[in-house]
């Protein structure tokens, strides 16, 4: 490797470091997707908390770590949610078929 592909290595190593501890690196987009209020989409949908954990697969103590934003939902849970959120009447019922 000549030194001018090392250094652009290392140049691209300290920008991975400078954008892995939050800092601006020229490029680099970030995107904060909005965090669901479990608690909210729930009591939209009128069910209690066991009711809810059982309908989307999870764990009463999961689904309060969610709504105490102990925990937060991820991958599937999270679109879950977001469609619950969407229409909670339909989705629930869907989710009962």
């Amino acid at each position: 490797m000549d030194k001018q592909h090392f250094d652009q290595l290392i140049k691209g190593v300290r920008e991975m470091k400078r954008h892995m501890a939050g800092k601006p690196v020229r490029g680099a987009r970030t995107t904060q997707l909005e965090e669901p209020d479990v608690r909210a989409i729930r009591e939209a949908a009128k069910i209690s908390q066991s009711q809810f954990a059982e309908l989307i697969g999870v764990s009463v103590r999961t689904l309060q770590n969610w709504e105490q934003q102990r925990t937060k939902p991820t991958g599937p849970a999270r679109a879950l949610l977001k469609i619950v959120a969407s229409n909670p009447k339909s989705a629930i019922e869907a989710l009962h078929a």
